[in-house]
């Protein structure tokens, strides 16, 4: 698979693409759409806007692009990062979630990951976007 480096719009929608890939061939491996996460001592869920908050914001750089081939293993093994936190304000789409968990996962050639998780008020947590935070 072949990641563009560049930061045209072409580039841009081409690693949207690969991004919308790597998920439906895991839902396809997942069916459930939710994996267990050590850390959290529970299930992560995928949702569509799991989907197309991480295509938004992975899409815009190489890095973040090629850490969601990784995306099993980000789900599983992401680590907590802090405490959980109250959802900006004036984010539309954090207004369905009570919290916001940041967790970090280290992947080699590629460096930190951040996956962000929401936590809805019945408990329910959702992957809200992954992105790479630094090599």
């Amino acid at each position: 698979m072949n990641i563009p480096f560049g930061n045209s719009k072409e580039d841009y929608k081409i690693r949207e693409e690969i991004i919308s890939q790597v998920y439906r061939r895991w839902i396809e491996e997942n069916p459930d759409k939710r994996v267990y996460n050590w850390s959290l001592k529970d299930y992560i869920n995928i949702r569509y806007l799991s989907i197309t908050e991480t295509m938004h914001h992975a899409a815009k750089n190489h890095r973040s692009t090629l850490a969601m081939l990784q995306l099993d293993t980000i789900l599983r093994y992401s680590v907590k990062f802090g405490r959980p936190k109250r959802p900006k304000k004036g984010v539309k789409n954090q207004e369905l979630f009570m919290q916001i968990q940041e967790m970090h996962y280290e992947l080699v050639g590629i460096g930190m990951v951040k996956m962000t998780v929401g936590i809805k008020r019945n408990g329910e947590k959702i992957q809200y976007c992954i992105t790479a935070i630094k090599a």
